[in-house]
């Protein structure tokens, strides 16, 4: 028998989050895009697990905002895609608003012809994600992302959320009005602190942590003590 323990993954706030995103692109050549397209990937992924392990003509609603965090939802809608998944995007947000690279990832969806123009129900569908807003919120969710997060809520059909239920604040773990109540998070590169709260729990559901590719020296740099998370697997679960 083994008694050794695995040594404990450390929660990180959101500012510390916002320095190890800065610290990637600036400092180690990590690029904003290749983050964007392991989040994305290892979403659709996790997606497919929530599935039973089956994407053909299975029913996923993908709903993004229009920052890096819906950039990221729709980069596991064209993986869902490729992998024979029935595909249905929405973007909570006029597209004329859109720069940087959720445009150009709204406009490689736009040819492969999956946002939806209609309002169909998503009680049709056999999952959601939710890929609204991340760890940028401040304060409760307006607008067309308050809509789709209540519309989402009262469909009762599982939420994937990806790094954080939109609504909840990362930090301390406090739910906006309104926010997702997520079946499953996949929240990425660590944990936030406002996930593993214990008033957090209704709305993140099961929690995994993904690889975006931090090289342990950006950590060590931060002076965090991070073990080798990902050396079987770019996804894993946290016990909260």
């Amino acid at each position: 028998m083994n008694d050794q323990q695995d040594p404990p993954i450390p929660v990180i706030t959101t500012d510390q989050m916002v320095e190890v995103d800065r610290l990637m692109i600036q400092e180690y050549g990590i690029q904003l895009i290749q983050m964007m397209e392991n989040a994305g990937r290892n979403l659709a992924e996790q997606a497919r697990r929530s599935l039973g392990g089956e994407l053909a003509e299975r029913r996923v609603a993908v709903l993004c905002g229009k920052g890096n965090n819906g950039g990221g939802g729709m980069v596991a809608a064209r993986h869902l895609h490729n992998r024979g998944a029935a595909v249905q995007v929405k973007l909570a947000g006029n597209p004329d608003g859109l720069e940087g690279l959720p445009k150009q990832q709204w406009q490689i969806l736009n040819v492969l012809q999956l946002p939806e123009s209609d309002q169909r129900d998503l009680e049709q569908v056999d999952l959601i994600i939710d890929a609204m807003i991340g760890y940028g919120l401040r304060g409760n969710p307006r607008g067309q992302v308050a809509e789709w997060v209540t519309r989402a809520n009262a469909s009762l059909r599982p939420i994937l959320a990806l790094d954080a239920p939109t609504g909840l604040n990362t930090t301390s773990g406090t739910a906006g009005r309104p926010t997702v109540r997520a079946a499953a998070t996949l929240t990425l590169a660590l944990p936030k602190t406002g996930l593993v709260s214990e008033q957090a729990r209704f709305y993140v559901g099961e929690l995994y942590l993904a690889d975006i590719g931090v090289p342990p020296e950006l950590y060590r740099r931060l002076k965090l003590e991070v073990p080798i998370l990902f050396e079987r697997d770019t996804i894993m679960s946290i016990s909260t």
